[in-house]
């Protein structure tokens, strides 16, 4: 009886009841005998839930990405990258790809990423005769590269859940990133070959040009090195970093690029309050969730369970893959909820918690663009307004590219761990 609470949780899932409404609700009646202390730990663990000066960074990260929306980067960062690959086979189709990866540094989010470039470059790619579902797989699936390179929001939700160190596991993101990318422009040229989706324009552009774009650009591309580079050097935490990155976006927007007007701050506050709500509103309510797992020992029991089933590591690796990919909920849901039930286990098996950090934080974006529930999809298929069942179709061979990165990335730990290792000294 002790797991009716997990039962309920999965069937309010299922109703599509809100998750964080459902972790609450699905506890309530645990405490049915005594209703007023049922309330008093709810509303005690919400709030506390809520406290860690460490979470403080997420609100921060949101409103820096909201800015930087707001203050013509995203037009820099897409002149960029049509710059360096728009004269190749499937041009829009890898400015797409290679959009995702630098807005990476700027957004954190894979959803604000995916609805912003279904307005900046389906449009355009349909123009030039790309099938709408195609565009649309394309923005879709290339969202899943932005929250893995840092500032990933994601990566810094698992570091404070798991006191793993920030700057370690948003250094680990940039090589499977570009991974990603890479993989993706590759299969994206094949399929444009093979359709006849041809270049955005005849040959590339002077050198002097791309210089002078990459130049106008540098303001923005800078911006997640600094990050690092200020966590590595120990010149602020991550909460303090989030907040000078808000502030470096401000100043650029406003002072620099002259994109930014006074009366977009409130959009932008709401935009970044709005998001921020979720995040922590799902932070607060797992807080309840996790002192009536704690309170009858079921990450004991799961941890015991798991180490009796699964002989190494790399078996519990895949089990976790496999968890995560058919996760029905939202991927950061998934890993608020999932994280303090498997990443103990995984520890206890002697996975490097960086690699699993970053492994979960890529398996949750995997999730978000497959089917049944990929919520990418059914965002882009709402905004462009195409058939989600043909745009299924079209990302398929995207997923099983991600899926490919995903294996070498947890089984070859060297291709996350080096640059923790490097700039680090160690990424434990």
């Amino acid at each position: 009886m002790i797991l009716y609470p997990i039962l309920i949780l999965a069937v309010l899932f299922i109703l599509g009841m809100p998750v964080s409404f459902a972790m609450i609700a699905c506890v309530i009646p645990y405490f049915y005998n005594d209703p007023n202390s049922a309330m008093t730990v709810v509303v005690q663990k919400l709030i506390g839930g809520a406290e860690s000066f460490s979470l403080a960074a997420i609100p921060f990260f949101i409103i820096a990405g909201a800015i930087m929306n707001y203050s013509g980067i995203s037009e820099r960062l897409l002149k960029l990258a049509d710059a360096l690959v728009g004269h190749l086979t499937g041009g829009l189709g890898h400015c797409n790809i290679l959009l995702s990866t630098l807005m990476g540094g700027i957004s954190g989010s894979g959803a604000a990423d995916a609805a912003m470039e279904c307005k900046l470059l389906v449009p355009e790619m349909v123009k030039h005769g790309y099938s709408l579902e195609y565009s649309a797989a394309v923005t879709a699936a290339s969202a899943c590269i932005t929250p893995i390179i840092p500032p990933g929001v994601g990566l810094v939700v698992y570091a404070c859940i798991m006191q793993v160190s920030v700057g370690k596991l948003l250094v680990s993101g940039l090589i499977p990133g570009i991974m990603l990318c890479v993989g993706m422009l590759v299969l994206n040229y094949f399929i444009s070959q093979k359709r006849g989706y041809r270049a955005a324009r005849d040959g590339m552009l002077p050198k002097k040009e791309i210089l002078r774009l990459f130049m106008d650009a540098l303001w923005a591309l800078f911006l997640p090195f600094g990050l690092v580079l200020a966590l590595r050097i120990g010149l602020c935490t991550p909460t303090e970093g989030g907040a000078l990155m808000a502030l470096y976006s401000l100043i650029v927007g406003k002072f620099v690029y002259k994109e930014l007007k006074l009366r977009d701050l409130p959009k932008i506050l709401l935009d970044g309050g709005l998001n921020t709500a979720t995040i922590m509103l799902i932070m607060a309510a797992a807080s309840v969730l996790s002192h009536y797992m704690s309170w009858e020992r079921i990450p004991y029991y799961l941890t015991q369970s798991l180490t009796a089933m699964c002989t190494n590591k790399y078996l519990f690796l895949l089990l976790s893959m496999a968890l995560l990919l058919g996760m029905f909920m939202d991927g950061m849901a998934a890993m608020i909820v999932i994280a303090p039930l498997l990443a103990p286990v995984g520890a206890a098996l002697g996975v490097n918690m960086v690699h699993y950090g970053l492994i979960m934080c890529l398996n949750c974006a995997i999730g978000a663009i497959s089917p049944p529930f990929g919520n990418y999809n059914f965002l882009v298929a709402g905004t462009v307004n195409c058939s989600t069942t043909k745009l299924v179709k079209e990302i398929f061979p995207y997923v099983l590219v991600c899926i490919l990165v995903l294996l070498i990335c947890t089984y070859v730990p060297a291709v996350v761990t080096f640059l923790p290792e490097l700039i680090y000294l160690g990424a434990d």
